[in-house]
Formats: C-alpha cells, sequence, structure tokens
C-alpha cells in the first residue's frame, strides 16, 4: 500500500471543572483510541474553562489547522454551559433554538412527564445552520458546523455521539505497532536508538521508563503504517539489544 497523508484532527475539552482537578477527563483517551483505529491522526488537545474567548480563540485556530474538531462539554443547561455560543461566535453565526432539536427534546419530557423547563430549553440552542449530532443516551443532541463537531462531557454520551458520527468521517491507515521489552535504561540505549530512528523515518519509536518488583526496564513500541516498516526498525532494536546483551555480559 502506497504511503499516504491521513486526516488529521484535534480535541478541545471544555469546563472549568477539568482545569480545577474535579473532573477527570476520560474522553481525550477514547477519541484517541477511536480516531488511531480509523486512520485519523490526533495532533492535538487543549483544555479550556467555561471561558467564551478562549473556547473561541482555540476553536479558530484549531478549525483551520487540521481536517477534524471534536470538542467534549459545556452543551448541557446550565448558566456555564456556553459552548453553543462560543462556536456561534466562532462562526460569526447566531446562536439559535433549533426547531428539530426543540422537537426531540419536548417528545423526550412528555414520555417522561417531566416539564420542559426554560434550562432544559437551552440544552436545544445551536449555531444557525447547524447539523445535528444523535444522542442516542439522553436525546438532547450535540453539533456539527464544518469541521467542528461538538459533544457532551459525559463519558456515556461522549462516545456514543462519537460512534454515530465516525461513520460520516473519512479515514485513513491505521497505525499498527510493535512493542519490545527492552531490560536497558534510557541512558544505556539512547544514542543507538536514536540511529536506528534516523535510519527507519517512517516509524516512531517511542521509549517508555517502568518499574516493575524486579526492577527499572524501558518499553519500546514501533508505531507505523507499514507491517514491513515496522519489522525492520524492530529487527534492528533486537539487534541492539543483543549487542548490549554481550557488553554487559
Amino acid at each position: 500500500m502506497s504511503k499516504t497523508e491521513n486526516p488529521t484532527a484535534a480535541m478541545l475539552a471544555i469546563g472549568d471543572e477539568l482545569l480545577s482537578g474535579r473532573t477527570k477527563d476520560k474522553n481525550i483517551a477514547h477519541l484517541a483510541e477511536t480516531l488511531t483505529l480509523a486512520g485519523i491522526d490526533l495532533k492535538e488537545v487543549r483544555i479550556v474553562g467555561d471561558e467564551q474567548s478562549a473556547i473561541v480563540e482555540a476553536v479558530n485556530a484549531l478549525r483551520t489547522r487540521y481536517t477534524y474538531v471534536f470538542t467534549s462539554g459545556g452543551i448541557g443547561g446550565t448558566h456555564d454551559d456556553i459552548t453553543a455560543d462560543s462556536i456561534s461566535a466562532a462562526f460569526s453565526l447566531q446562536c439559535i433554538q433549533n426547531q428539530t432539536a426543540m422537537a426531540l427534546l419536548a417528545a423526550h419530557y412528555e414520555r417522561r412527564g417531566v416539564e420542559f423547563t426554560e434550562s432544559r430549553k437551552r440544552m436545544a440552542r445551536t449555531p444557525e445552520s447547524a447539523e445535528l449530532i444523535v444522542n442516542p443516551v439522553s436525546v438532547a443532541p450535540g453539533f456539527k458546523v464544518e469541521n467542528v463537531h461538538v459533544m457532551a462531557g459525559v463519558p456515556q454520551i461522549f462516545e456514543a455521539m462519537l460512534d454515530k458520527i465516525m461513520p460520516t468521517l473519512k479515514g485513513g491507515q491505521p497505525v499498527i505497532s510493535e512493542t519490545i521489552h527492552c531490560p536497558y535504561g534510557e541512558g544505556d540505549i539512547g544514542e543507538p536508538l536514536a540511529a536506528i530512528q534516523k535510519a527507519h523515518p517512517d516509524v516512531s519509536i517511542g521509549s517508555y521508563p517502568r518499574f516493575s518488583s524486579d526492577g527499572f526496564y524501558t518499553q519500546l513500541v514501533v508505531r507505523g503504517r507499514e507491517e514491513g516498516d515496522i519489522a525492520a526498525a524492530a529487527a534492528d532494536i533486537h539487534q541492539m539489544l543483543e549487542k548490549l546483551a554481550k557488553t554487559k555480559a
């Protein structure tokens, strides 16, 4: 398979609770794993608070740089849920009560026998002309404007919305990897490993120090899109480890 450039993506996680530590974000890891399997390269992740100027600045920077942008958080019904307003401002669009979303929510609350309050109606607000993203968990939809996909912050809902939009995205060649156990520290392998990386520019080689009951070791992960490229780099790493074993014997 010829090497082609994969689509790229960025994520913008929104919420004061993320920056304060009250909420531990789970959506970044899930998005990264999902996009990797689809051959979409997640290149950047930003976290901003509930501040419109910060959201607008980040969205406008990311949407011009990457194929896709995914946001999480800030589309609920409370006063600090300002993502719909912020995305509207980023695109210079009016923020409206989307009539399709209003009908979905009204029917949902009627079935439950729950009052459709002004706060709940806020969840139907989207930029004018936005496309809705289906929410199979709690009905209140996300939305899409151009290449920006706006989703809920609750992990179960974020994941369900992402499942709905993934078939609409153009993917690429998935990344595959091989993990190699290295019994030596990074100080021992740094120089030869750098030479191997230089000799194999079509793969990336990650080095991750680890600790077990037997002591320190290093986990080496070779990532790429062609099995042959990964196998060649892995073979050189194994050869490097054999040489190191002889010098330390």
